[in-house]
């Protein structure tokens, strides 16, 4: 990274609200020639200590910080050299990102287990920070802003050149930001890797919507979060560890169901959404003559949770004080900062992302003079994938999915939104548990609530506050036809400023037998129903197929 010694993320006067004179370039290569001689210098004189305060210990050779092919030639990536570090010492990296000159680093090999840790980590352990710590001056952010220069990009980033500039709790990833910590304790990733972002920006325009500019309308992610490799190039290249939280691509769907679907004409080979598949292969490699389907065109977007804290906070009726500490205490104190970094107003929770499927046109989603249907699915891993049957989630996701087909075909558009909101966001271990207990109890509809209660204290815990945050980002206005039973679905798009003209609740002819269950408790509980109303004195006499009926 040598070559972007003049762009430092420290002399970004965009990025912050004080502004410095012009210093000249040569001003600033001797002051960086300088420091990286210190550094070096340092470096040196800790290894010298190291050996003198730990005679039986050998001590550590520089190492790179992820393992080398070979033990006898140094790694390079395509950012350059890995930065070689001795133990106990600090990183031969600078705070500009810049590496001492390769002539003055020993050859790296591979690090020992026990040496390891002080290579990645040679400075003492920081738990927390505070908003007066000495240099502590993070990044303006100013949510809803027009310009997202202006708003600022969310920067959750430790790495010494972020780590006194960042303006969000957390990191980036969800919940796989725990397998990227993993990589770099076993060595497989460098924790300063760069990213290259050339060939990813979305293929489909995702623009910004009126929404985007009100701080209330998004706050459970950033609207921005596919453009940062384009809006916030420069800082990148300087250094400053800003990424992506969103990402667009286009993809083809293929499912059995949709198969059947064609064969039966209920949805309609057109060349265009629904294509005709390639010929199945033999064994051999000929080509089969049996019916190869069809598949699906779409467009689809990830998005990662990026909480704007005192919107989440208006969002669910409560103070930005009380979400932080039931925040920090309720996740074991994983995170101090949301209650010593008042200041720092963003926060990315280590949970399951979304992902939106477009069926037709995108640009069709902001038109209003279009149709749109939509189906928002929360994850169901034993239905959705396994097909197990003792919930509609499934065929309900399926018969949406054709619903949106067939809506894109009329000259609208489809749109299914999945949230990773597993077992009512109870997750999949309780889902289980309450399984166990249904089926030893007698697994009647007038106990379903109440045996997830039972056990988990409450519920529901999927809270549809946040949920139509995703339709503002995408330009909804209206909602034709809503492939949704759920009165909290329904009554949080509605309070969001959304209308919803038609609700479809799934057919009684797609519903499995053992998940009756599910829908008759759920009706009576105020679930959309388009046929007979189903009161709780009713629901003893609906009853699930229990465990011996399933051992053959």
């Amino acid at each position: 990274m040598a070559d972007h010694a003049m762009a430092t993320p420290e002399s970004l006067p965009s990025m912050t609200t004080s502004t410095t004179a012009p210093v000249s370039d040569a001003v600033l290569t001797q002051i960086l020639a300088q420091l990286e001689s210190l550094s070096i210098s340092q470096q040196l004189l800790q290894a010298k200590l190291d050996a003198l305060t730990n005679p039986g210990v050998r001590a550590a050779a520089p190492v790179p910080i992820a393992t080398p092919a070979s033990s006898n030639s140094p790694v390079a990536t395509a950012n350059g050299p890995l930065s070689t570090s001795f133990s106990g010492s600090p990183p031969a990296t600078s705070v500009f990102g810049l590496s001492p000159p390769s002539s003055l680093l020993p050859r790296p090999s591979a690090p020992l287990p026990q040496d390891r840790e002080k290579v990645l980590y040679p400075q003492r352990v920081i738990l927390t920070t505070y908003p007066d710590q000495t240099g502590i001056r993070p990044i303006l952010l100013q949510w809803g802003a027009q310009d997202p220069k202006v708003r600022g990009p969310v920067v959750p980033s430790r790495l010494p050149a972020s780590i006194k500039l960042r303006n969000a709790i957390g990191a980036h990833s969800g919940s796989y930001s725990i397998y990227r910590a993993l990589a770099i304790a076993l060595g497989n990733l460098n924790p300063t890797h760069k990213p290259s972002y050339i060939n990813t920006e979305p293929p489909v325009s995702v623009p910004p919507q009126p929404s985007w500019f009100d701080p209330r309308k998004i706050v459970s992610f950033d609207p921005w979060g596919h453009l940062v490799p384009q809006i916030w190039a420069e800082q990148i290249e300087a250094g400053l560890d800003i990424r992506p939280s969103i990402a667009v691509t286009k993809a083809h769907i293929k499912l059995s169901e949709l198969d059947e679907a064609a064969r039966k004409g209920t949805i309609k080979i057109d060349g265009t959404l629904v294509i005709k598949s390639r010929p199945v292969l033999n064994p051999d490699f000929t080509e089969s003559d049996a019916d190869p389907g069809v598949e699906l065109a779409c467009s689809k977007a990830a998005v990662e949770p990026v909480w704007f804290l005192p919107g989440v906070a208006e969002r669910f009726k409560i103070s930005e004080g009380l979400l932080r500490r039931a925040l920090f205490e309720d996740t074991g104190g994983m995170y101090p900062e949301l209650i010593t970094r008042p200041d720092i107003k963003v926060f990315l929770p280590p949970i399951g992302n979304l992902t939106v499927y477009i069926f037709g046109k995108p640009e069709y989603m902001s038109d209003p003079s279009k149709e749109l249907t939509l189906r928002v699915h929360d994850e169901c891993n034993g239905s959705d994938v396994f097909g197990s049957d003792i919930c509609t989630c499934k065929p309900y996701l399926i018969f949406a999915i054709e619903e949106c087909i067939r809506c894109a075909q009329r000259g609208g558009v489809g749109v299914v939104v999945y949230f990773r909101k597993e077992g009512r966001a109870l997750g999949e271990v309780t889902k289980y548990l309450v399984y166990n207990l249904r089926k030893r109890g007698g697994d009647s509809a007038d106990k379903y609530f109440k045996s997830t209660e039972m056990i988990a204290g409450v519920k529901d815990m999927r809270f549809q506050a946040l949920m139509p945050d995703v339709l503002h980002w995408l330009g909804i206005q209206k909602i034709d036809n809503m492939i949704s039973m759920s009165d909290m679905k329904y009554n949080a798009i509605v309070q969001s400023g959304i209308p919803i003209l038609k609700r479809y609740d799934i057919p009684d002819y797609l519903i499995p037998p053992d998940s009756r269950v599910e829908i008759d408790a759920k009706i009576a509980s105020g679930y959309f129903t388009s046929g007979k109303a189903i009161k709780q004195e009713d629901l003893v006499r609906t009853v699930g197929r229990a465990w011996e009926e399933t051992e053959h």
